[in-house]
């Protein structure tokens, strides 16, 4: 146990998706050892997040740090945001006296992790982005996720931990049941269930990706799940076995039900999906053209496809279904331990520094 410890987690993005998860789940992890956790989000922030669960949270500019696939006018653009904003964000630090900060992934990592610095507190950078990867680990403790060009490197620096994304434990804790109260009519029990889904966020080429199997005749349910960007991509959902279900916060009853997931290459899906040994078909290029090759990976358990080709590798993964099954196996218990894992890091680094 932590007597008194506090950590102060920066977050970037909205506060809805999968950046706002993986910070939930770590604090989650820090709390059962004992760690008091507050959060910090963007000024623009929505919060869903951590509203629908009655946290509260500070208020400080986190800049998305120029993205995965930023160009150099974007970088320079956000380096200017990203000083200003860490200055921001060590008078908050000063203000609150955490014994740590977490930043959390781009803007977030970068800008904790600078703040922290600035206000001479211990920082951990939790990293998904060559950007966060490339200033965080020059400054602060670092866990590397999956999405990390770090990841598949071998490594001697004692200071960057390597981690699967923390899934929340209880998401075992499904129950079909519900999900089946909640799944619109036309659902067909006796046919797969394919979830098809890009996060809380809907892109348009995960949409198109609905309709390119329903035009091929795939016989199956196809469960789209996600707010989408825009309002038109709904036109993509006119066959009788897509079902769109919106943003939803009865995923883990869903999972229950899927027997195949149609997802971006990258976050805490993908990871969700191996816990429930789940076989993924990674959609490539949703997402502004980021590559994060998951499929090296989790080797056997992801297979890669474009947008033109999906219905024919959604058939491929449904004959070697069983066989990717079995590679879920592999990972599923080390993803389930990763939260507990990260917090004993930042445990770590509090005590030292």
């Amino acid at each position: 146990m932590c007597d008194l410890m506090k950590a102060l987690l920066f977050v970037t993005g909205r506060g809805i998706g999968g950046d706002a998860v993986t910070a939930y789940n770590i604090s989650q992890a820090l709390i059962r050892k004992g760690v008091e956790c507050e959060f910090v989000l963007d000024h623009t922030a929505p919060g869903l997040l951590f509203e629908k669960k009655g946290i509260k949270w500070h208020r400080s500019s986190i800049p998305q740090a120029g993205g995965h696939a930023a160009t150099k006018s974007k970088l320079f653009k956000a380096s200017i945001k990203t000083l200003n904003a860490s200055l921001e964000a060590a008078r908050l630090c000063r203000q609150i006296h955490p014994n740590v900060v977490v930043g959390v992934i781009g803007g977030g990592a970068i800008v904790g992790c600078i703040a922290a610095i600035m206000a001479r507190i211990p920082a951990v950078g939790i990293l998904i982005t060559p950007m966060d990867a490339k200033v965080c680990t020059k400054i602060a403790t670092t866990i590397v996720l999956p999405e990390s060009n770090l990841f598949t490197r071998k490594m001697n620096d004692k200071k960057i931990y390597k981690a699967y994304s923390p899934v929340d434990p209880k998401i075992v804790e499904g129950n079909p049941a519900r999900a089946m109260k909640k799944i619109p009519l036309g659902y067909d029990a006796n046919k797969p269930t394919i979830l098809i889904s890009s996060g809380s966020t809907l892109f348009e080429d995960m949409a198109r990706a609905a309709s390119r199997l329903g035009e091929e005749g795939i016989d199956a349910n196809l469960m789209v799940v996600g707010e989408p960007l825009e309002q038109g991509y709904k036109k993509h959902f006119s066959y009788p076995n897509v079902f769109y279900l919106g943003y939803i916060d009865w995923i883990r009853d869903l999972y229950q039900l899927v027997d195949l997931a149609i997802l971006t290459d990258d976050g805490m899906m993908i990871h969700e999906a191996m816990v429930f040994q789940l076989p993924v078909v990674a959609l490539l290029g949703v997402k502004y053209g980021r590559y994060h090759n998951l499929a090296e990976v989790f080797e056997g358990a992801v297979l890669e496809s474009n947008l033109q080709d999906l219905p024919a590798v959604v058939k491929k993964a449904f004959k070697e279904l069983e066989d990717m099954k079995k590679k879920t196996e592999h990972y599923g218990k080390d993803i389930l331990a990763a939260a507990d894992n990260i917090a004993d890091a930042i445990i770590r680094t509090a005590k030292k520094e």
